[in-house]
């Protein structure tokens, strides 16, 4: 575990009673991280909880392109080092750890990891979303070397490739016509014989000369060397196999927020979002949210960075309403 800051981790078992934070942030992408830089300056005692995969997804990106300040891009995993330095320049301590369970019926709220349990007078919940995968070991493989699941994120990285997107929802057909301004061509594979997305988005797509349909298909395979070079379909109906070319696979099959610790303790939507009540403002009184936990429409790094700015303001001006901070 590492800790750092201008607090030393006071634990249950030395003091008798955990530590109180004035806000305890869970998760650490760019929500989490840009949550703790502006509630650490604020003089606020902010505590970071890590999560499984600190830095989140932008740790398992390659190149990030679309981030402004950038001109010449930025790894996705140092970019994120950089957010965590910065959180913990103003005083933020992160400590590398899960979040297993959360009681936010009563305030102090707490906060149990693996190893410790915290008190906090507010929470910012920034735990994300993760892309549903196909499950293929391939697709591990494979992932940041032709796989990806963000057109918006590296479809400007496949100029001139054959590409394959998997899905058949709204998110599959809007990552297909983007990617056809950047493809040489877009296979759309679709385990159904027809798409669940909305029809304005059906019509553009079928209108699209660049995309072609792979009906009651799914993917077997995903084969290449270094980098994607093709991808073995199957027949859902007759479990036919079939070698397409690609360099590139996009997976558009969904995303999963990672909220299962919060069911029965805050407001959930029908996918499991969190469900804002106003600006950064979850049904609980003093817990906020920000990024991919509650955004399902955006899930950029920059858009969770704002909402991670927000929390933090958010969070501010209600502990100073309430004259509570340590």
């Amino acid at each position: 575990m590492s800790a750092s800051g201008p607090n030393d981790v006071d634990t249950s078992a030395s003091s008798g009673k955990p530590k109180l934070y004035d806000v305890v942030i869970i998760g650490s992408g760019p929500a989490g991280y840009t949550a703790g830089i502006y509630t650490s300056r604020a003089k606020l005692k902010v505590l970071i909880i890590s999560g499984t995969l600190p830095g989140g997804q932008l740790m398992t990106t390659s190149e990030v392109e679309n981030y402004p300040g950038f001109p010449n891009g930025i790894f996705g995993p140092e970019l994120m080092m950089n957010m965590r330095q910065q959180a913990e320049r103003f005083g933020s301590l992160i400590v590398d750890d899960e979040v297993i369970n959360v009681d936010f019926k009563k305030r102090p709220f707490i906060v149990t990891t693996h190893s410790e349990t915290y008190e906090a007078e507010s929470v910012i919940v920034c735990t994300g979303a993760s892309p549903r995968k196909l499950g293929l070991p391939s697709e591990q493989q494979f992932s940041g070397r032709g796989v990806s699941y963000c057109a918006t994120c590296d479809g400007p990285f496949f100029k001139g490739e054959d590409i394959v997107v998997v899905g058949g929802g709204d998110t599959a057909i809007e990552e297909a016509t983007f990617l056809t301004k950047f493809g040489k061509s877009v296979k759309l594979v679709h385990r159904k014989g027809s798409l669940r997305a909305s029809k304005i988005l059906q019509e553009k797509a079928f209108e699209n000369p660049k995309i072609e349909f792979m009906w009651n298909n799914v993917i077997a395979d995903i084969r290449g060397d270094k980098k994607v070079s093709s991808v073995v379909i199957r027949g859902v109906k007759d479990s036919k196999e079939k070698v397409i070319k690609a360099g590139g696979v996009f997976v558009a099959i969904g995303h999963e927020p990672n909220t299962s610790i919060f069911k029965g303790q805050l407001e959930l939507d029908e996918k499991g979002y969190l469900v804002l009540k106003g600006n950064t403002r979850t049904s609980v009184e003093g817990v906020f949210a920000a990024g991919d936990v509650h955004d399902h429409r955006y899930r950029q790094a920059i858009t969770a960075a704002g909402f991670g700015c927000m929390a933090a303001i958010d969070v501010e001006r209600w502990l100073s309403e309430r004259k509570v901070r340590h």
